[in-house]
């Protein structure tokens, strides 16, 4: 579908001049947040992090979308966290509070009536409180533990009405307590590679050469077999290599490269053996390498295969098809 280029110039410059006061507004509403941010969002990260339960993220409307990725960001780096609806608080779901939880507010007038019904029944469980809210006279702010202002000028939208501002400042607070909560608790790579073990990082940090392996395909020859064996080995396994082994022990690889390369010169083909045209000194990987540094060795040899070994011990060929099989980029 094509579209009319003089339509859209005559109104590019009025959307483009939305756009921009939009972004402005939110980026505005951004630096005053973080300058407003004092020892009551200390005190919150600090009452999570040394919390025994799970923070329970609460909201209504927007401020409920944006509850939910706030909790889906705490449960990936490993802060156990639910989100529930104030609506549905209000209608049975306190049985999701436990005793030991902490209860994050957002709302950015702290007025609705889901909240001013549930802040009393909270209260009576003993459950303590953040509110992350705009206006700190408001029910929610006089009625929490701790409040974390999220000072809010104007929303980004010509009639000031949507959640705009106000929720990308929301995101803001949840993503800031998220950061100061990786550092307290020492939260590595490697952790957040456990609880992502399907993404890009996951496999990175868990999948290992092994793991690629097939027990099957081992192609190998000895120093002493002829040329014909050799290309047998390297076809039938389908690798585009076969090790060379002496005793067991890898002394050298074939690529089919290497046997291109060989009729390419002429030689004659029915008195050479595996040894006169293998590449000695392979590059090898060990089997419990991860899998990506094999795909960075192999990039940085320009290479497309590497014999794989444990202890002394060739355990098989893996190709850089195989890791770029397995998600690894």
């Amino acid at each position: 579908m094509q579209i009319s280029l003089e339509v859209t110039k005559n109104m590019n410059n009025s959307i483009l001049s939305d756009g921009v006061r939009a972004v402005e507004i939110e980026a505005k509403t951004l630096s005053v947040l973080a300058q407003s941010l004092d020892d009551q969002f200390s005190a919150s990260v600090q009452l999570i992090h040394r919390g025994k339960g799970r923070v329970v993220v609460t909201g209504v409307g927007k401020s409920a979308i944006i509850g939910r990725k706030i909790t889906a960001t705490f449960n990936s780096t490993g802060v156990p966290a639910l989100f529930m609806h104030a609506a549905d608080a209000v209608h049975g779901d306190f049985g999701m509070l436990l005793p030991d939880d902490i209860l994050l507010c957002l709302s950015k007038s702290g007025q609705t009536d889901e909240l001013k019904s549930m802040i009393p029944v909270v209260h009576a469980m003993g459950n303590k409180i953040i509110a992350i809210v705009a206006d700190t006279t408001s029910f929610l702010a006089r009625n929490a533990d701790l409040v974390i202002h999220t000072p809010i000028a104007e929303e980004a939208e010509p009639n000031g009405l949507a959640p705009t501002s106000s929720t990308i400042a929301q995101m803001a607070v949840g993503d800031a307590m998220t950061a100061a909560l990786i550092k307290l608790r020492n939260f590595k790579p490697g952790d957040f590679a456990s609880l992502h073990p399907a993404g890009t990082l996951g496999r990175r940090l868990n999948l290992k050469v092994k793991h690629l392996l097939s027990e099957q395909l081992k192609p190998s020859v000895s120093p002493k077999d002829n040329i014909a064996k050799v290309i047998v080995e390297i076809s039938s396994n389908r690798m585009g290599a076969t090790a060379v082994l002496d005793h067991g022990r890898i002394v050298g690889i074939i690529t089919d490269g290497d046997l291109r390369r060989m009729l390419e010169k002429g030689s004659n083909v029915s008195s050479l053996v595996a040894g006169d045209i293998m590449t000695r000194s392979p590059k090898c990987i060990h089997s419990e390498e991860k899998a990506y540094t094999a795909l960075l060795m192999l990039k940085d040899e320009n290479i497309t295969q590497l014999l794989v070994q444990s202890q002394n011990s060739y355990m098989g060929v893996i190709h850089i098809h195989d890791l770029l099989k397995a998600g690894l980029t």
